[in-house]
C-alpha cells in the first residue's frame, strides 16, 4: 500500500488547485536549478539507479534510454519528444496528469531535456484530448511568464522551448517512430529501425521519446532520491505507478499505488471489489488492449508489475486492467478489439493490413458460432504469421488479445461453435 507521503502526483483527482502557485505550494518547481547544476551525467545515473522503467508499455529502462543520446552534439540539434497520443484502450492515466497535475510533466521535460542536452521539447498530444490540451497549454503560459521555461529557464542558465503539438485522433501515431512523421506533417507511418530515434529521430536529430508518466516523475525521483524510489516494489519493477481500473468493478477509477501491488489489493482496496463478488471474476485484460487476457481465476493472486505478469503470459503494459465479469461475453469483447486494430492499422506492412481485417472477420465468425472448430487453429496459425512480421508493433498489438482468447477460453469457443452446429440439425 502506497503511503500519502510517497505519491508523487498529489492532484490526480483534481481536489487541489492546478496552476503554478498550487504546484509550487505542493513542492514542485523547488530547487529546479540546482538539479540541472548537478550535470547531465549526475542526472542520468541517478535515473538509472532509481529503476524507472518506461511507463507508456515496453518497460525499457528510462535512464538507460537516455544515456544513448550523443554526449556531444555534432551541429544538429537534439530533442525530447513526449508521447501523450494516450489512444490504447483503456488507458487513461496520463490524461489525469496532463488535466490535474500539469507542472510535474512541464518540470520533468526541463530536467529531462537538459539531461539530453535538448533545448528544444514537443510534447504530442491525442487529438480528442481538447481540455487537456487547454490545461496543459495554460500551465505552460504560466510557466513561461514565471521564467521556469525559455530564456535562462528556471534561472539555470539553460535556454529551453516547450511547443505543444495536437494530434489528429490516429492510434498508429502513438508508436514513437509514426509519431515523430506525424509531427513532421507526414503521414503517420512507422518508420523502420534502424536508425533509432536517439541517431536519428525528429528532422533527422537525435531525438528521445517518452511517455507522459515516465517524464513526469522525474523531479520528484531527482528531489528525493532514487534509493526511495528504488525503495518501492519488487528488484527491477522500481516505484509507483498509475493505475486504470475500468470495467466490472464497483468502483473504476485511476490511482497511482506501489509497484507489484497485488491484483487482489488493488482491486479490493480501491475499487470495492469485483462486481458480484470474486467468484464472478470471468477475465482481466492487465495492461491495456493490446496484451493477452488472463482468466479470473489465474488473476487473483497476480503480482502487478512487468516480470510477474510475463510469467502470467500477458504484460504490465500501460497499467490499463480491464475487468471482465460472467455477464461478458468474452469472444465478443476479443472481437470489438480486432475491429479496433483492424480500424487503426496504417496499411504499410501486408501482414498487419490483410491479417488484422481477415483475423476480424473470423473473430466474427466466432462469436456467431458460424465458424468450424477447425478455424480456430487455423485463426491462431494467422496470429503467429503477423505477430512479430510487422515494422512497429501494431501487428502483435492486433495477435495477442485473439491469442489469449484462444489459450484461455478454448473450450468456451468450441462450445459455442458445437452448440451451433447442433442447433443447425
Amino acid at each position: 500500500m502506497l503511503a500519502d507521503k510517497d505519491r508523487i502526483f498529489t492532484n490526480l483527482y483534481g481536489m487541489h488547485d492546478r496552476t503554478l502557485k498550487g504546484a509550487q505550494a505542493r513542492g514542485h518547481w523547488d530547487g529546479t536549478a540546482a538539479i540541472l547544476q548537478k550535470g547531465r551525467d549526475w542526472i542520468i545515473d541517478q535515473m538509472k539507479a532509481s529503476g524507472l522503467r518506461g511507463r507508456g508499455g515496453a518497460g525499457f529502462p528510462t535512464g538507460l534510454k537516455w544515456s544513448f543520446m550523443p554526449k556531444e552534439s555534432d551541429g544538429r540539434p537534439a530533442y525530447l519528444v513526449v508521447n501523450a497520443d494516450e489512444s490504447e484502450p483503456g488507458t487513461c492515466k496520463d490524461r489525469e496528469i496532463m488535466r490535474h497535475d500539469p507542472h510535474t510533466l512541464i518540470e520533468g521535460c526541463l530536467i529531462a531535456s537538459f539531461a539530453m542536452n535538448a533545448h528544444a521539447c514537443y510534447i504530442y498530444i491525442r487529438g480528442e484530448y481538447i481540455r487537456e490540451r487547454e490545461a496543459l497549454q495554460a500551465a505552460i503560459d504560466e510557466a513561461y511568464e514565471a521564467g521556469l521555461l525559455g530564456r535562462n529557464a528556471a534561472q539555470s542558465g539553460w535556454d529551453f522551448d516547450l511547443y505543444l503539438h495536437h494530434g489528429a485522433g490516429a492510434y498508429i501515431c502513438g508508436e514513437e517512430t509514426a509519431l515523430l512523421e506525424s509531427l513532421e506533417g507526414k503521414k503517420g507511418m512507422p518508420r523502420m529501425k534502424p536508425p533509432f530515434p536517439a541517431m536519428a529521430g525528429v528532422y533527422g536529430c537525435p531525438t528521445t521519446v517518452n511517455n507522459v508518466e515516465s517524464i513526469a516523475v522525474v523531479p520528484t525521483i531527482l528531489r528525493r532520491g532514487p534509493e526511495w524510489f528504488a525503495g518501492m516494489g519488487r528488484q527491477n519493477n522500481a516505484g509507483t505507478k498509475i493505475f486504470a481500473i475500468s470495467g466490472h468493478v464497483n468502483n473504476p477509477c485511476v490511482v497511482e499505488e506501489e509497484m507489484s501491488i497485488s491484483f487482489e489489493e488493488l482491486i479490493d482496496r480501491h475499487c470495492g471489489g469485483v462486481r458480484g463478488g470474486w467468484d464472478n471474476l470471468k477475465a482481466v485484460i492487465p495492461g491495456g488492449s493490446s496484451v493477452p487476457c488472463v482468466r479470473g481465476e489465474n488473476m487473483k493472486d497476480a503480482i502487478m508489475d512487468f516480470d510477474a505478469l510475463k510469467d502470467k503470459g500477458s504484460s504490465m503494459g500501460t497499467a490499463a486492467v480491464i475487468v471482465m465479469d460472467k455477464s461478458t461475453d468474452i469472444i465478443k469483447a476479443i472481437w470489438r478489439l480486432a475491429a479496433f486494430y483492424k480500424h487503426e492499422s496504417c496499411g504499410q506492412c501486408t501482414p498487419c493490413r490483410e491479417g488484422t481485417g481477415w483475423m476480424m472477420r473470423v473473430v466474427e465468425r466466432l462469436v456467431q458460432g458460424e465458424a468450424s472448430v477447425e478455424e480456430i487453429d487455423m485463426l491462431w496459425d494467422v496470429t503467429k504469421q503477423v505477430e512479430g512480421h510487422t515494422i512497429c508493433a501494431l501487428g502483435d498489438a492486433a495477435a495477442w488479445p485473439i491469442q489469449g482468447l484462444i489459450r484461455n477460453f478454448r473450450d468456451e469457443i468450441e462450445d459455442r461453435v458445437k452448440g451451433r452446429a447442433i442447433a443447425a440439425q
